[in-house]
């Protein structure tokens, strides 16, 4: 294969219907050419290679090819042809980075006066415009306000803050997005295809990663890909070619995380040094890794059938709670945007492990023990023992119902344990909260805790990841191993949400009574005949 060019020039999209992603921009512009309601100046925002200069061009090429203004320019006359090699007279790109000043700007805005040599209409393809001087857009505001019906502005940015309000306000504005990945790994795909390249998926999943939304950073890595490769692109040559992490890793730091071994820990930064691995590719890789497991834990289905990893992840997103990753992940992005400030990268990649290592969410004592327990029997509970809830945590008095004493020590019903009082202790938020709230305590026997849920809300039995955490919590508030089993049945008693109904019911009615008895909204009713909107009263308890 020879390859005769840089790709990113090579398979630069030459109509609209070959451009990778914006949907949205190419949507509006081929309408606009359509219905032939076109503006006079155009703005595009974003960052570096997401098509902004190419959708410039298509549309210069759009609006000067032979068949007219059309959204589908034909390629083959000498309007789209010059436009393509950059030769095209009437379109006329500056660069605004190395053109601040107001002279380059007003020789520009004169020429802006005679109509086109060639063209239908000349365009002007103004790149990183905020670049330019405040006199210099000045000069351009007058243009703006008054074009010649012969002229058309493109503006191009990835600041557009830096723009003024008077120039944003005369342009039509198109925020171009970054591509995701999958999106570039398939351009690729194609793109390596008619390169007759062979590759491995992996491997265009880690350029596409690094690229960080930019479709021409993409092909600029896949070049140098193919200069390092030989004859073909794997996963492990893109690796050593980018500095990135092996992911097993990855799972290897997270793993030794979970069984709390800080020498385990320091082996891996020191496997990791020994390779020549980058540090600060390893924290952004550990990020993307626990995204996709809070991914797996939330959204399993988010997760492809076909990812690699798959099974891994939802491995890890079964062991690992949800505030543990979220706090994980929280580490890892501050660690990588604090390594440079560490005293190396070593030191600044395992202090941010250390942090892992020091800190974790309230509440999972009881669930980290259960995780290094070797037996997994539940406890056997003696004639002489009754479960108390921790001693540090008092029962706070409940409105609806009284707690008793228990009925007999080794058991406790619903009589004895009144499960809205329970539930306000628990350390529990999300679906398993809610699960818990639409449920009543059936009994309580030799730490196996069953609850019955009204059948019209069986749907919150899908959620398994729910129930594992309403279970932890229970395990962690008893200081013991507690099996949760949940059955459709009928409550007897009220739930904690129909609890929490009636309290905030009753404080609503309290509310209106003291806004209705209250001594200027009274005289606001006698004197100026004021109406008082009940849905608009709220309890501020």
């Amino acid at each position: 294969m020879s390859v005769t060019s840089v790709l990113a020039r090579k398979w630069r999209p030459k109509i609209f219907a070959q451009l990778a992603g914006q949907k949205h921009v190419v949507q509006a512009l081929s309408n606009a050419l359509t219905q032939n309601r076109l503006h006079h100046a155009y703005l595009f925002t974003g960052t570096r290679g997401v098509g902004k200069t190419t959708i410039a061009r298509i549309f210069a090429k759009s609006l000067n090819c032979i068949n007219g203004v059309t959204a589908t320019p034909c390629g083959i006359c000498s309007a789209c042809t010059e436009i393509d090699s950059g030769r095209f007279v009437d379109l006329i790109e500056l660069d605004a980075a190395s053109n601040t000043g107001i002279d380059n700007m007003r020789e520009v805005l004169d020429n802006a006066q005679y109509l086109p040599t060639l063209g239908r209409y000349k365009v002007y393809l103004i790149d990183e415009v905020h670049m330019l001087s405040k006199a210099a857009f000045n000069s351009m505001l007058k243009t703006l306000e008054e074009p010649p019906a012969h002229v058309k502005f493109i503006l191009a940015t990835t600041d557009p803050q830096k723009i003024p309000v008077t120039v944003l306000s005369r342009c039509l504005q198109f925020n171009l997005k970054q591509l995701p990945p999958a999106l570039i790994v398939t351009h690729l795909e194609y793109v390596l295809g008619q390169e007759d390249i062979t590759f491995e998926i992996a491997a265009l999943s880690l350029l596409a990663r690094a690229a960080q939304g930019s479709m021409r950073d993409a092909l600029s890595l896949l070049d140098q890909a193919i200069a390092y490769s030989d004859s073909r692109i794997d996963e492990a040559t893109v690796r050593n070619m980018l500095g990135a992490i092996d992911q097993s890793y990855l799972y290897d730091v997270l793993q030794t995380l979970l069984a709390r071994d800080g020498v385990g820990l320091l082996r891996i930064a020191d496997d990791m040094q020994s390779r020549s691995l980058a540090f600060d590719v390893a924290l952004q890789d550990l990020a993307t890794l626990l995204h996709h497991v809070a991914l797996a834990q939330t959204v399993p289905q988010a997760i492809a059938e076909d990812e690699p990893e798959r099974t891994r992840l939802l491995e890890l997103a079964q062991i690992f709670s949800a505030e543990e990753i979220q706090l994980y992940y929280q580490i890892a992005i501050h660690g990588r945007n604090e390594i440079d400030l560490a005293p190396d990268e070593y030191a600044g990649f395992t202090m941010t492990l250390l942090r892992m290592l020091a800190f974790r969410p309230a509440g999972t004592k009881a669930m980290l023990e259960q995780r290094t327990a070797e037996v997994t029997a539940p406890p056997t509970v003696h004639a002489t023992e009754t479960l108390v809830p921790k001693p540090k945590q008092q029962l706070q008095p409940q409105p609806i119902q009284t707690i008793s004493p228990p009925v007999n020590p080794v058991e406790i019903t619903s009589v004895a344990l009144d499960w809205s009082t329970l539930l306000a202790q628990l350390n529990v938020q999300g679906m398993a909260r809610e699960l818990a709230k639409h449920c009543t305590l059936e009994s309580f026997i030799e730490g196996r805790l069953t609850l019955i849920l009204a059948p019209q809300h069986k749907h919150l039995l899908t959620n398994k990841m729910a129930q594992e955490k309403l279970q932890t919590a229970l395990a962690d508030y008893f200081v013991q191993s507690v099996r949760l089993s949940v059955t459709l049945g009928v409550n007897n008693v009220a739930t904690p949400a129909a609890v929490e109904q009636r309290v905030k019911q009753t404080r609503q009615q309290h509310a209106v009574e003291a806004i209705m008895q209250d001594p200027f909204v009274r005289e606001a009713q006698a004197q100026l005949g004021a109406q008082i909107l009940e849905e608009t009263i709220k309890s501020i308890q």
